[in-house]
């Protein structure tokens, strides 16, 4: 569901007990942004979704994406070239293939960034990011 508003960059960093994460966020919402989970492909609210507006972290509302970033992947999953900067933190993975993705404010859970697979964006990644992980301001 969209919201109307202005997403703002939170400053300060958010910690939180997992009993208060679990007060503020849904089941599944906890599951993937505070216990790494992985939403089911094709299935998120803003899979499909291209309105203008602001893409923000649905754990504590700090702004992460633009929507003039997104783009259509065909991977089941929201995508966008670009994150803005200074919102996440990428971490690589073991497998040397992607890098996790975490909200920069509360290290919630994002997703995952691939590089080098072709895109025709301008920096070929493809940040692969939960629905339930973000929350949309649109810019009307």
């Amino acid at each position: 569901m969209a919201t109307t508003g202005t997403a703002a960059r939170a400053t300060e960093f958010v910690k939180k007990q997992d009993e208060e994460w679990r007060a503020v966020l849904s089941a599944e919402q906890f599951r993937v942004l505070r216990q790494k989970g992985l939403e089911k492909r094709g299935k998120g609210e803003y899979t499909k979704h291209f309105e203008e507006g602001t893409y923000s972290c649905a754990g504590c509302g700090n702004a992460l994406y633009k929507s003039t970033t997104k783009f259509d992947s065909g991977c089941g999953w929201p995508a966008f070239f670009d994150a803005i900067p200074g919102a996440i933190n990428q971490t690589p993975e073991a497998d040397g293939r992607r890098m996790e993705i975490t909200c920069g404010v509360c290290d919630g859970h994002l997703g995952h960034v691939f590089k080098g697979e072709g895109y025709s964006t301008p920096t070929d990644q493809r940040h692969c990011v939960n629905s339930i992980s973000l929350k949309f301001s649109s810019s009307t």
